[in-house]
């Protein structure tokens, strides 16, 4: 096959690739960043790329053309997912196409935790055998960890038994065992090593992987790592991946093996900044929503998104690292937290266990708000859940200028009532590039009380120069051309009003129905939990307007960050924790709102803004009184 020679600008970095492939493809195979939210589909735009001399290249698709106006296409926009190879080239990365470092949400609220881990070293000085004591090495060992930690029939792993007369004498009969649980010995090394005893939890989210490396003498943690989830490839939803995991077997694994290289990454970032071996990590807790956790494990996923959405494996589920190709100790095991069922998955419990909502006789309302939102009402007596398929729109993905939460994304928005001047500030402080989910959500909000747009979403008919029109169409200016880093204006349409209203709808229908559910109203709900890596970041005067959640009193809403990975801290350093999360995956009565009689119509009046009956919110009702 012929190859051609490809330059990515301005990385200026080059590829040898095969003629015929498209650029998105060459670009994921040398590892260039180019942002593709529907997985090469052609359904997103978001793969934008400008290719000045077009002589190498496949002919503009009819896809393209319902992307790019005549006006881009004549100046060498293309999309890389549509364009094909067929010699040497150059291609430019507009920055906003550019796969950049995003800000993620790494912390997150946690209980404190009793230290029980499943793994533990003991150092054991034995005394040699002799002519007179002839003793096994093996039953040496054995009962001298009978004697001094009570532990009786433990087995030792295969591999250890090859090396084991060997690794007593090398430490002159002063060794070190790692046990796990009450079962086996996992590991055997010469000498006092019981100072260096790691652990590894893991929150694989559908748009990023965070781990933490924990001591398991303390339960601190020493470590971070963190990254994008390499399936982004496929698509930032779930059911992208699912559907190309169906494809082929070979699909499948690749996406298996894809999440695996991202824990290895994040395992050797957090290892590098501690100063600690990756082999030295003895166990490992994962967390993640039903489908992440069936791609990671190479479950299949086929049923998943199949009515009535059955997950394959509840779990728990326990693996070896060696197993799953994880860059540990090879006998270390992998603990992936249960599902509860549907697309609430292992990640939720661990929001649960995380905010201990379940030990609370206040009655509670946590909303996990991501691309896969999940809900709960409840309390010590009982907690109802659900799943709500808000989509990307708050990860920016179909929203015209929509970004992830990187540098140069607008985060913050405050639209003055008569003037229609916007106040924004940009993550890391520089020039705008686009719109992250908080800013959107802060754009429409801003705009509803503002009177530019109605409660449907539709644009009123004002006196702005912030009012343009595009192909006919109204868009609101938020920055202009000459405050931004692409050169564009930076705008909110309708059809962007239009994904965020169908998105916030998702989460407030899940609110609504599981309050129904469990006969409480806003004044019954005593404290408000907002979790996740993007919800940390939401205002909430903002996510009440909009009618994101109930209006509920600010005061009684905490943001928990990161409760999926810090539920997985807590199994990770707790034996107890991990009884706990089997009981509440069991315990925690999952609602699928789409069975539900007044999904529907609860739905439709969720899409306004901020609700259908204007009853429901007191404080809006009284803003707009006294405002317009």
């Amino acid at each position: 096959m012929k190859r051609s020679v490809v330059r990515f600008e301005p990385e200026g970095k080059k590829l040898l690739t095969d003629m015929g492939l498209n650029i998105l493809d060459a670009a994921k195979e040398g590892g260039v960043g180019i942002r593709s939210e529907c997985g090469g589909k052609g359904k997103c735009g978001k793969c934008r790329i400008i290719i000045e001399d077009q002589r190498n290249v496949s002919e503009v698709t009819n896809t393209e053309r319902q992307h790019l106006t005549p006006e881009e296409i004549y100046q060498g926009n293309r999309l890389a997912c549509m364009t094909s190879i067929h010699g040497d080239l150059v291609v430019f990365i507009p920055s906003e196409t550019r796969l950049s470092v995003r800000r993620i949400q790494v912390q997150g609220m946690e209980q404190p935790t009793k230290l029980e881990p499943n793994v533990k070293k003991i150092n054991l000085v034995m005394k040699k055998p002799t002519v007179q004591n002839p003793i096994a090495d093996d039953f040496n060992i054995l009962s001298n960890l009978e004697k001094l930690s009570n532990l009786q029939e433990l087995e030792f792993e295969y591999e250890l038994l090859r090396i084991l007369p060997d690794v007593l004498r090398k430490g002159d009969w002063n060794v070190t065992i790692t046990t796990l649980g009450d079962r086996s010995v996992i590991d055997l090394e010469p000498f006092d090593t019981t100072s260096r005893i790691f652990g590894f939890a893991i929150d694989i989210g559908t748009s990023k992987l965070v781990g933490y490396l924990v001591d398991l003498n303390s339960g601190e943690v020493v470590g971070v790592g963190s990254m994008e989830n390499p399936q982004i490839a496929y698509g930032e939803d779930i059911l992208s991946r699912i559907s190309h995991a169906e494809e082929t077997p070979d699909n499948k694994q690749r996406l298996q093996n894809l999440v695996t290289e991202g824990i290895n990454g994040i395992i050797q970032m957090a290892c590098e900044d501690s100063g600690v071996e990756p082999r030295e990590i003895y166990e490992l807790t994962v967390v993640g929503n039903t489908a992440m956790f069936s791609l990671f494990l190479g479950i299949q996923t086929k049923y998943l998104h199949l009515a009535p959405y059955i997950p394959g494996v509840k779990g728990p589920t326990i693996v070896k690292a060696k197993e799953l190709n994880i860059n540990a100790n090879p006998r270390a095991s992998v603990h992936v937290l249960p599902n509860i069922a549907g697309y609430v998955g292992a990640d939720a419990v661990g929001d649960v266990l995380a905010t201990a909502i379940h030990k609370m006789d206040e009655m509670c309302l946590l909303v996990d708000v991501g691309t896969n939102g999940e809900v709960f009402v409840g309390n010590e007596e009982e907690i109802v859940s659900c799943s709500c398929a808000a989509g990307p729109a708050f990860e920016g993905v179909h929203i015209q200028h929509g970004l992830k939460a990187v540098t140069g994304a607008i985060e913050r928005i405050k639209i003055e009532p008569k003037s229609f001047n916007v106040k924004y500030e940009t993550i890391g402080g520089s020039k705008p590039v686009g719109i992250c989910g908080s800013g959107i959500i802060d754009a429409v909000a801003e705009m509803f009380k503002c009177g530019i747009i109605t409660d449907r979403g539709k644009f009123n008919n004002i006196e702005s120069q912030r009012m343009v029109r595009i192909e006919g169409r109204p868009e609101f200016v938020v920055a202009w051309k000459e405050e931004t880093n692409t050169g564009k204006n930076i705008t909110v349409s309708m059809k962007d009003t239009e994904e965020i209203q169908l998105a916030k709808a998702a989460i407030h229908t899940g609110c609504t129905v599981l309050m129904e559910k469990k006969k409480v109203t806003e004044e019954d709900i005593d404290r408000v939990f907002i979790a996740g890596a993007f919800g940390n970041y939401i205002n909430p005067e903002s996510a009440k307007f909009l009618g994101l959640i109930p209006d509920i009193s600010t005061e009684k809403i905490s943001f928990a960050g990161n409760t999926a990975l810090a539920g997985a801290k807590m199994a990770l350093v707790s034996k107890d924790v991990r009884k706990t999360a089997q009981r509440l995956s069991r315990w925690i009565r999952y609602v699928e709102l789409m069975a539900e009689p007044n999904f529907q119509k609860e739905f439709i009046n969720s899409t306004l803004i901020p609700y259908r009956y204007l009853d429901r919110y007191p404080s809006v009702k009284k803003y707009l009184e006294k405002n317009r």
